[in-house]
């Protein structure tokens, strides 16, 4: 009589596994891992929101925008990182040299000075600092967006610096 009752019991879980497994087979329905038929690609093989994404890694836009030669929404994107790269480039090293003149400066001044002055000195230096880190971390922050935006396929165009991309890849 066990063994009866503990096959039946076994044979009722399998087939009731059975059953769960198809109720969420058609729930959640496998993803399909190759694209539908016709669907855009870019000269490489990607789809063009990943590509578009992935050229905000400023070496791999350069990649892209040289590779790509007919689809524009990719192009606009790695030019948009490319332009996106160099100012970034030049602000940051123009803020890194006078963040590092007036620290060496103010570093000198407040040994000079000593004292309250000299503490107030010290804490405007930490202060510049503190700024380049932030308009740093500002960039990185407009960067990854402009990623995301990408990946969901909109043509997102950073201030000023979209219309730039815009024009070079419309010509």
């Amino acid at each position: 009589m066990p063994v009866i009752l503990a096959n039946n019991s076994l044979r009722y879980i399998i087939e009731f596994s059975k059953q769960m497994q198809e109720k969420l087979t058609m729930q959640n329905p496998p993803p399909n891992p190759t694209p539908p038929a016709g669907a855009p690609q870019t000269s490489s093989g990607m789809d063009p929101k990943i590509a578009a994404a992935v050229s905000y890694i400023w070496i791999v836009g350069v990649i892209f925008y040289f590779m790509e030669k007919e689809n524009k929404f990719v192009r606009f994107h790695a030019m948009q990182s490319i332009i996106f790269g160099i100012v970034n480039t030049v602000i940051m090293t123009v803020l890194a040299i006078v963040a590092g003149f007036l620290t060496f400066a103010f570093g000198i001044g407040s040994a000079v000075v000593g004292g309250g002055l000299g503490s107030l000195i010290g804490l405007l230096v930490g202060l510049i600092w503190i700024i380049f880190w932030l308009l740093a971390l500002v960039l990185l922050i407009g960067l990854i967006f402009a990623a995301v935006k990408a990946y969901q396929g909109q043509m997102f165009k950073l201030p000023i610096i979209g219309k730039f991309a815009e024009q070079i890849v419309n010509k």
